[in-house]
């Protein structure tokens, strides 16, 4: 359950000063409750349309995508339940109170959060935002807050930064996926019905002893991850253009699951024509909301607001592939440039092929610096952007992802040109494309995307040690079973430049 960290309002010892404040939330509060048609006072459960509205509304007035706020009442509270059946408020063994769960704590009306439905979903809200503004939790890229998975660290601060909710289990290194907040997110998919990207994070990046209460310690403060993420969908204007997410979208009469409907095709564009709305049937439990549309035809319907898409109005910007700069490669704390590898991380850094990651913990001197990491593994999928980025630069930029999933661009094009990939954009190999890449398995990678075609591990082995791309003698001393570290992968393809393109 969640700990609070903070009172939602602070008790100013100048008493007018403390007075406004506690005004200003009454009458926000007001407010939600006129807009959703609620009487708080009615101690009761409101009805599923009534509690979105509820949930929405406080989670807008706070600036937080309201597809977070409520996977969270729905995490905390098991069914968006306030009461429990015998008209009082549901208290949880650790003192958790109600549908945010807040747990008791000093500066709060106690009897207020057990009564007030709305009281105590702005309490669960402040918190969440109070979170998404901490210094010491990383941030996703630059911490937009309308996008979905900017707020992965706030909502684990939600529940607490302990060991138990890691993104990556120590022991194994595999995605842990009791996490709070990957439970929240997986919700998300569930309820709102809005696929997020997946962030591949590394068992390097959370330091903490798994049979400690303590708080687990952030190697990296800032993941700037280039992957397709997902904005709100609470955001969409009148007049906006928008499209379809997929296919057979359904285009009802009216916002209700209950309307007949048409369909539309995936990409089809249509036309935001007001504000969105809320299911009308009253039992019908939706997290989304219904937003009413025009077709190009002009015929006018509501539809899901998780099957519409900003693409059509707000394109995304290309990517611009890497062209040769001039890079002072001494800017990382761990480049030596006695090292093997110092010139070939210095030809791949200046060519736009790898670019290091910024601002992260190093271990050897405890502070944040910017690191090439040259004795890490790569995952195949990481190995695969380096792959494209060297030989299809501009392929790769122009590519369009067809799903969210973070590896979706460089798969589609691995299969393009049949490379003997692992991973693929499946349910079931998904998860390969983030684990380490064997020598062997690069290896045949490589020579295929050389040859035009699959080739052997063996023949691939054979390749590099005839074009000099290995000093190796056998395919045992290859060791093609060891995983890839980047310092050989930035060798691999800087002997392959000098051997095929100088």
């Amino acid at each position: 359950m969640k700990k609070i960290l903070k009172p939602l309002i602070s008790v100013i010892a100048i008493g007018a000063i403390s007075l406004s404040i506690n005004i200003d939330k009454n009458v926000l509060a007001n407010n939600i409750e006129n807009t959703c048609e609620y009487d708080s006072a009615s101690k009761k459960n409101p009805d599923y349309s009534t509690m979105n509205c509820l949930l929405t509304e406080t989670a807008l007035s706070y600036d937080v995508p309201p597809e977070i706020v409520k996977a969270i009442a729905e995490g905390e509270s098991g069914n968006w339940r306030h009461f429990g059946s015998n008209g009082e408020a549901i208290v949880t063994a650790d003192n958790g109170i109600g549908i945010m769960q807040i747990t008791n704590q000093a500066g709060y009306n106690q009897d207020r959060l057990k009564s007030d439905i709305v009281y105590n979903i702005q309490a669960g809200v402040k918190t969440l935002d109070d979170m998404f503004k901490r210094k010491d939790l990383p941030s996703i890229n630059g911490g937009e807050r309308d996008v979905l998975e900017h707020w992965y660290f706030a909502i684990m601060a939600y529940n607490g930064t302990k060991p138990v909710n890691s993104p990556i289990v120590q022991a194994t290194g595999e995605r842990n996926a009791n996490a709070y907040q990957e439970r929240i997110l997986q919700i998300i998919d569930k309820m709102e019905l809005i696929h997020l990207t997946e962030l591949p994070f590394l068992r390097e990046h959370f330091q903490y002893d798994s049979n400690s209460r303590e708080n687990i310690k952030f190697s990296a403060m800032n993941y700037p991850f280039d992957l397709p993420l997902t904005k709100s969908k609470y955001f969409f204007e009148t007049n906006q253009k928008v499209s379809a997410t997929t296919t057979n979208v359904k285009f009802r009469t009216r916002p209700s699951m209950d309307s007949p409907f048409s369909t539309l095709r995936e990409g089809e564009i249509v036309t935001i024509t007001g504000p969105f709305e809320y299911e009308k049937v009253s039992t019908k439990k939706n997290h989304f909301v219904w937003y009413p549309v025009k077709r190009s035809d002009g015929t006018e319907g509501y539809v899901a607001s998780s099957y519409l898409n900003y693409s059509a109005s707000t394109p995304t910007p290309p990517v611009t592939p890497p062209t040769t700069g001039n890079v002072d490669v001494s800017k990382f704390a761990d480049y030596n440039a006695n090292q093997y590898w110092a010139e070939d991380f210095k030809w791949a850094v200046n060519i736009g092929i790898i670019s290091g990651d910024p601002n992260v913990k190093n271990p050897s001197t405890g502070k944040y610096e910017n690191l090439l990491k040259p004795y890490n593994n790569l995952t195949e999928n990481q190995m695969l952007s380096i792959l494209f980025r060297y030989f299809k630069p501009s392929e790769l930029a122009s590519t369009i992802a067809n799903t969210s999933w973070y590896g979706d661009k460089n798969y589609q094009l691995a299969t393009k040109y049949s490379l003997p990939v692992l991973g693929a954009n499946t349910a079931s190999k998904q998860a390969i494309a983030g684990k380490d890449i064997t020598r062997g398995n690069f290896a045949r990678i490589l020579a295929s995307m050389h040859y035009g075609k699959t080739v052997s591990q063996s023949e691939a082995i054979k390749f590099l040690r005839d074009n000099g791309l290995t000093t190796t003698k056998t395919n045992e001393e290859f060791k093609p079973n060891d995983s890839l570290a980047r310092a050989h992968t930035v060798a691999f393809f800087h002997r392959y430049e000098q051997k095929f393109n100088n």
